[in-house]
């Protein structure tokens, strides 16, 4: 019995390793690095080039996302005379700082670094990290999902004008905490009654459960708590205007997380920009160009307001 399971497991070996020949078929290759850590140790890694370069974007395709600063929300009024709340985020110096691939992590991402910070303040397998890719100490850092056609090497630099003015984005950051708070402040609730027959529990969620069956209250139960500093996404929010020189870009409407907290802006997945007009993978810019002297770039309204028309 011993005898056979060991022979049993000697063929699966060798089925592995003729799997892993170069003559074999791609799928089985694929099935093998993908699942097996061997496998992934023997097959040799193809020499992937990634090009700076401006490509076509398809309908497949998806880019990077980038990582900004909330600096705080103001007002524009548009050609019509309307007030259009906006909130400011800065683009801090976003570079690549890794790239992994199918080859070799089983997927394709692209992790992006926002700002500055002094190698003192960061632990050492993080200084490692940086060094490793040959690339600056960064505060914060993000791992995007992007196609293969929208990969970018180490070192590229991310601008404001990676995002269109007009287009639709996502973004996502964390909320402000607001500790512990009541029922009515945290679920809306409209509490008690406010005059005769209410005493001193205005303010209260009522009841929370039921009688002996079940003499229990059900788990989800909306009541008092912790409030705030949640992850979030708000999604489909209007680009209303870019200043490259200041790498500042406006949106309509609120973003969550406090100001000076990191935000993370990708392309919408709903209300989808016009493909023709994003630059991809990313906006090169020219050698010859001055960015000290852009004209920031406001979003084409049309003729009609479209803050004013119903979704």
């Amino acid at each position: 019995m011993a005898m056979s399971a060991l022979s049993r497991g000697l063929i699966s070996r060798f089925r592995a390793l003729s799997i892993l020949n170069p003559t074999s078929s791609s799928c089985g290759e694929n099935w093998v690095r993908r699942f097996s850590a061997e496998a992934a140790l023997l097959t040799p890694d193809s020499a992937r080039v990634i090009e700076a370069a401006p490509g076509v974007m398809g309908p497949t395709s998806r880019r990077t996302g980038i990582i900004a600063v909330k600096c705080g929300m103001t007002a524009q009024w548009n050609k019509w005379g309307a007030r259009v709340p906006l909130s400011v985020l800065w683009v801090d110096d976003n570079i690549v700082c890794q790239v992994k691939t199918v080859e070799k992590e089983g997927f394709f991402s692209l992790q992006i670094g926002c700002g500055q910070k002094k190698e003192k303040h960061l632990t050492k397998p993080e200084v490692g990290h940086f060094r490793s890719q040959g690339v600056p100490m960064k505060r914060k850092l993000r791992e995007f999902p992007v196609t293969e056609d929208a990969l970018l090497p180490v070192g590229t630099s991310l601008g404001v004008r990676h995002f269109v003015p007009g287009q639709h984005v996502d973004i996502q950051g964390i909320t402000m905490g607001k500790g512990f708070q009541g029922g009515m402040k945290r679920w809306g609730f409209k509490g008690m009654p406010a005059s005769h027959g209410a005493s001193l529990s205005h303010r209260s969620l009522g009841s929370t459960g039921q009688r002996d069956a079940p003499g229990k209250v059900f788990k989800g139960k909306k009541m008092a708590g912790r409030m705030g500093g949640k992850r979030r996404t708000v999604k489909n929010v209007f680009v209303y205007r870019v200043d490259p020189a200041r790498n500042l870009m406006w949106v309509r409407g609120q973003v969550p997380g406090a100001e000076g907290n990191f935000v993370f802006i990708k392309d919408a997945v709903y209300k989808k920009p016009d493909i023709s007009t994003l630059p991809f993978p990313t906006y090169f810019t020219p050698e010859d160009e001055d960015t000290t002297s852009l004209e920031p770039l406001i979003a084409d309204l049309g003729e009609v307001d479209p803050f004013m028309v119903a979704d």
